[in-house]
């Protein structure tokens, strides 16, 4: 007989198989009696505030906080949204329509093109770029073109380097920043640049905005939806995940063209009866708290700090590594190696030793498309102190003693 097998091909285009691999390395690791300084996956180390803990705490013992919460959002949740969206971008969202809550910005990025796309339609994707952009459009059947991030570039992609026969074809492209992995930042005028090529060949413009409030040095990173314009071309996906130390809750939202919006909520009302009604009373906290700066102290001022500790502190240990202006993450060329292994060195094989004789966990470039080879990825989701051990630790490996 022959077996028909359980496990649907699409399943091996869903993402790198490395995070799973990097996993396994730290299990083989840490079972070898070897402390772990684990750097690789992007988790907030801290808690929510008090305030927001307290809002999840009461609701969640509400006798009518356990029916279905429907599936686009509660109507005071979404209203917050869009006051906040009004706060802190001075972009004006009708909550009724412009708006739809999620179970985090990755379930967005995960259906989106289920909801907008048909088979064989193309997205714009950025190369690296972050998993789910591309698990996306694999259970969506539609196929990906990349746009090369490089260094040479500031990580921006060259909008006049796709052919015109894919922007023909291209039903939205992805944009991210901040971005996860390269860290890059842009400012308005990019996004006012890209809403001209998207108007030009009618294509959906999605940003994803999950690190607006993780920024540095006074940088205030903008939303396309400030550019004049963006409704009528573009959507943003916003999470509370990393600013407001949230990820376990999963919850976000999607802002922007109306027909766009209403399309992913029709996929969701099929799908899923949306965000626990708790935890959208705690995003209501944490979106309120971030409109009162004067008692309020953003997130983006912890990772600063990190961020200063831990690439002052590599570079007293001779790994030259860029200060980001954003994100809670270091893109970072591979180091100059001061020995060699029988094999060369590459981000895969570097993140590996540098792990198993280190203890110290990242992600390798390859990990995030073809273009990230060359590079790894450092999550600052440690303290100060065991950051400065980490960048001791890296420094003794890249010596080999």
């Amino acid at each position: 007989m022959t077996t028909k097998g359980w496990r649907a091909e699409r399943l091996s285009h869903l993402g790198s198989s490395i995070f799973a691999e990097v996993a396994e390395w730290k299990k083989a690791a840490i079972g070898r009696g070897l402390d772990v300084i684990d750097l690789s996956i992007g988790s907030p180390d801290l808690p929510p505030s008090q305030a927001i803990r307290k809002a999840l705490s009461e609701a969640v013992m509400r006798d009518n906080a356990y029916g279905y919460p429907g599936s686009k959002g509660s109507a005071r949740f979404l209203k917050q949204a869009s006051d906040w969206l009004a706060y802190r971008f001075g972009v004006q969202i009708d909550p009724e329509h412009e708006l739809v809550s999620l179970m985090g910005s990755q379930d967005g990025l995960g259906h989106l093109a289920l909801s907008l796309c048909n088979p064989g339609d193309i997205a714009l994707l950025p190369d690296p770029g972050y998993p789910v952009y591309a698990a996306g459009l694999a259970l969506a059947g539609v196929e990906p073109y990349l746009m090369p991030l490089r260094e040479e570039n500031h990580f921006l992609p060259d909008f006049d380097a796709i052919p015109e026969q894919v922007w023909e074809r291209t039903k939205f492209i992805l944009l991210n920043y901040p971005s996860n992995p390269v860290s890059a930042v842009a400012d308005l005028d990019f996004f006012k640049k890209a809403i001209t090529y998207a108007k030009r060949h009618n294509v959906l413009i999605v940003h994803d905005l999950a690190y607006s409030e993780m920024a540095f040095d006074g940088y205030r990173p903008p939303s396309i939806l400030q550019a004049e314009g963006a409704l009528d071309i573009a959507v943003e996906f916003h999470s509370l995940s990393k600013s407001f130390n949230m990820a376990g809750c999963r919850i976000g939202f999607l802002a922007g063209n109306r027909e766009a919006v209403a399309a992913l909520r029709e996929l969701k009302a099929n799908i899923d009866y949306g965000v626990f009604l708790p935890v959208q009373e705690a995003g209501i906290i944490a979106l309120q708290q971030d409109m009162e700066p004067t008692t309020h102290k953003p997130v983006g001022s912890l990772y600063e700090k990190r961020r200063d500790e831990f690439v002052h502190a590599l570079h007293a240990q001779g790994w030259e590594v860029p200060y980001p202006k954003a994100t809670m993450f270091i893109w970072a060329k591979l180091p100059a190696m001061q020995w060699e292994l029988s094999e060369p060195w590459d981000s895969r094989r570097i993140s590996r030793e540098m792990l198993e004789r280190a203890g110290v966990a990242v992600i390798p470039g390859d990990a995030f498309g073809a273009e990230g080879e060359g590079y790894v990825r450092i999550a600052l989701v440690e303290s100060e102190a065991r950051l400065v051990e980490a960048a001791e630790r890296i420094g003794r490996f890249i010596r080999g003693e």
